[in-house]
């Protein structure tokens, strides 16, 4: 049974991909050879990722959709336009898709995978440090790989989960022995609900290398990370990784906040982000966003500060992030483990 929050993120990408539809026709073209993304006019540049002392591609390739590509065929088109386009960053957790995801992007990185900065996530949720390191391995198995460039806390989004995290032979140890063990470069962690969790996180004055946070043009307005977190984790030296550039399932191009170049390039511009990761679940939408990326120059302050006045009205009380203000995108896993009903249950 699919789940609500698999619903809603499906339902609102098909929205907004029907309004964008036209514009990646447009950019598709007619003489395009099929199975292939056209490469952008310029290479997706780099950015330093933090104090890691490597080098990221200013946009990244989310693992969640390549679980729901129609066949693994799709999807190794998919990592592999993105890599010939000059994306170094891949994306992943544990869970998505229950495995599947990772399986994907396992198969498709098969002779490639020393070109890519590779990322998956723990999906703890609480448990502890042995759940931790098996789950480890299975995402190395999955991933067809004996180490991992960044492995993250997933879905950090509950009041309580700094101190499981934290808690004797918590998730934290689990990052430090795997660290230590070479399966893992560079640890982190990732949420979306609220600025004052992962505030919290970064209080422990964990070494993390990396941090995962939604960034997008409404977020200056409501809860922002931008604000609040990506100071933090820059004086610190974190890599800062970017997600939701279009509101999680494109609600800002869906509710008319900006265009997807408008929204994607903002994200990108914002000062201080290391990548911005976006899912694709299908060569138009990656072909719409190397279009962005492609020899990408930022935004100039007064051309963000103007779409965030434009979009300050919408953004106001987060109804357009969803992940912040409701329970559409807090997983299934997590909600079990912190005894919640999962989403198919909870009141429409």
């Amino acid at each position: 049974m699919i789940s609500r929050r698999a619903f809603v993120r499906g339902s609102a990408a098909a929205g907004a991909a029907q309004l964008v539809g036209d514009r990646l026709m447009a950019v598709a073209g007619d003489a395009e050879e099929p199975g292939r993304a056209t490469p952008p006019s310029a290479p997706v540049p780099r950015r330093p990722m933090g104090r890691t002392g490597l080098s990221v591609s200013v946009l990244g390739l989310g693992g969640f959709h390549l679980g729901s590509t129609s066949s693994q065929t799709q999807a190794t088109e998919i990592v592999a336009a993105a890599i010939d386009a000059g994306v170094n960053f891949l994306d992943n957790a544990w869970e998505y898709h229950e495995g599947l995801s990772e399986e994907r992007m396992g198969e498709a990185l098969r002779g490639k995978r020393d070109q890519v900065i590779l990322m998956t996530k723990v999906c703890t949720h609480g448990r502890d440090k042995t759940v931790a390191m098996q789950q480890l391995e299975q995402s190395l198995r999955r991933l067809r790989t004996d180490h991992l460039d960044v492995w993250q806390i997933h879905e950090v989004v509950y009041e309580n989960d700094p101190d499981l995290i934290f808690a004797p032979n918590g998730a934290a140890e689990a990052l430090a022995l795997a660290k230590q063990q070479g399966k893992v470069r560079f640890v982190g962690f990732t949420g979306h609900k609220d600025p004052s969790i992962h505030l919290r996180m970064l209080s422990h004055d964990f070494p993390f290398d990396t941090v995962q946070m939604p960034l997008n043009c409404l977020d200056a307005s409501f809860r922002s990370f931008a604000e609040h977190v990506l100071p933090e984790a820059v004086k610190r030296g974190m890599a800062v990784l970017g997600m939701k550039s279009m509101g999680g399932s494109g609600e800002i191009v869906k509710y008319g906040a900006a265009t997807p170049a408008e929204a994607l390039r903002y994200a990108m511009s914002i000062p201080g982000i290391a990548t911005t990761i976006s899912g694709n679940e299908n060569l138009d939408v990656l072909r719409q966003n190397l279009e962005v990326a492609g020899g990408f120059t930022p935004m100039t302050a007064a051309e963000m500060q103007a779409l965030r006045d434009r979009c300050r009205d919408l953004a106001a009380d987060g109804r357009y992030e969803l992940f912040k203000t409701t329970k559409m995108y807090d997983g299934d896993v997590g909600r079990q483990q912190h005894h919640f009903p999962p989403a198919a249950q909870l009141p429409a």
